[in-house]
């Protein structure tokens, strides 16, 4: 995937990508699955999220060759999707052991000075402009020690994403005043009726070793187990392979609850570029209407072949065969590979709870 594992003096200039590749999205069963989850497979458009995610960073005179940070049972699957030559790193985590130690394990990769931009890989932004402008304004906070979130302009009364509320206004930016839980509804109208709320997308940037020193001071002994991981781990090629004992000494935290809510220095911007997490088949419904794919008049957004008839706001998406749909509102219906699944749009988040063995 590159030439070498370590990071050249001269490209610490550049934003290096840090690119989170984990997870199942067992919630966009049966599409997404264990061999070939969400992040790897082309949901909207004709590449994967995963090349997505490379393509708006992919901008050399701005990004440095990013860095995945991933488990080997998805290591095959994202080597494929690189483009040639593009540099790219990877560091296989032994466990997975969430966003905290995974963003770590990079941080201590990297010169204590670069500016890192850690990005889930499974994500969909439709404005890239919007992206990058966000990313050179977060990376300049960074560089004067902030902590900085992407606060997603929130559209809706959203239960299904945390919330960031801003707090005073600074150069280039704000404070984060406090982060909110994922909220019920009447709270998640309250926010926005209230404004200076913002979607937590958890896209952060951060100095690698301005990180390192608030994860020490707010979790030391997961800071000394990344260290330890990362100082007795081995090289392989393009690939850093971090000691397994010391990384399994880590516990399992996110960015958000390990450091950026109890830092003093965490900071945001405001970030409206088209963004959806693609947690669910209604968000991916409500994100292909968006960028027009397949979409009618009435809301119906299809992939494959179907058959529509007095239908409003139903998505269909088959692999194959035929699916005629008649006279139902708010539906989703998918077919991959022999496998079918009918949802309402207010079951569908729960889709994830499905316990067949063939969703997992």
């Amino acid at each position: 995937m590159g030439e070498s594992l370590k990071v050249r003096a001269s490209e610490m200039d550049r934003i290096t990508p840090v690119i989170l590749c984990g997870g199942s999205g067992t919630r966009l069963w049966p599409r997404s699955r264990s061999t070939r989850p969400k992040p790897f497979i082309p949901l909207l458009g004709s590449t994967s999220l995963f090349e997505q995610t490379l393509a708006r960073s992919g901008d050399a005179a701005l990004f440095a060759p990013p860095i995945l940070v991933t488990g080997p049972a998805l290591l095959p699957l994202a080597q494929a999707q690189v483009p040639a030559k593009a540099g790219t790193q990877a560091i296989v985590e032994p466990a997975a052991k969430n966003t905290a130690a995974a963003i770590a394990l990079a941080a201590c990769r990297l010169p204590e000075n670069a500016v890192m931009l850690v990005c889930p890989s499974d994500h969909h932004i439709a404005d890239e402009a919007a992206f990058r402008d966000a990313a050179l304004r977060a990376a300049a906070l960074a560089g004067q020690g902030w902590l900085v979130a992407f606060g997603i302009a929130a559209t809706r009364p959203e239960t299904g994403y945390g919330y960031i509320r801003r707090g005073e206004a600074i150069p280039g930016g704000f404070r984060i005043a406090r982060f909110v839980e994922k909220p019920d509804l009447a709270h998640a109208q309250a926010m926005l009726d209230e404004g200076g709320h913002s979607w937590n997308g958890g896209i952060f940037a951060f100095r690698a070793g301005t990180f390192m020193e608030e994860l020490t001071n707010l979790r030391p002994e997961m800071a000394a187990a990344v260290r330890d991981a990362v100082a007795n781990g081995r090289e392989d090629g393009t690939h850093f392979h971090p000691d397994p004992e010391a990384f399994g000494r880590i516990a399992s935290e996110s960015v958000d609850y390990a450091v950026m809510e109890g830092t003093s220095r965490a900071a945001m911007v405001e970030a409206d570029m088209g963004w959806s997490d693609i947690g669910n088949w209604q968000s991916l419904r409500d994100a292909r209407a968006s960028e027009g794919e397949g979409t009618d008049a009435r809301g119906n957004v299809v992939r494959g072949r179907a058959d529509l008839l007095d239908c409003n706001g139903v998505m269909v998406d088959s692999d194959g065969p035929r699916v005629s749909v008649v006279g139902l509102r708010d539906v989703i219906v998918v077919v991959d590979n022999g496998e079918v699944l009918v949802t309402s749009i207010a079951g569908a988040a729960s889709v994830g709870k499905l316990q067949g063995p063939s969703s997992q």
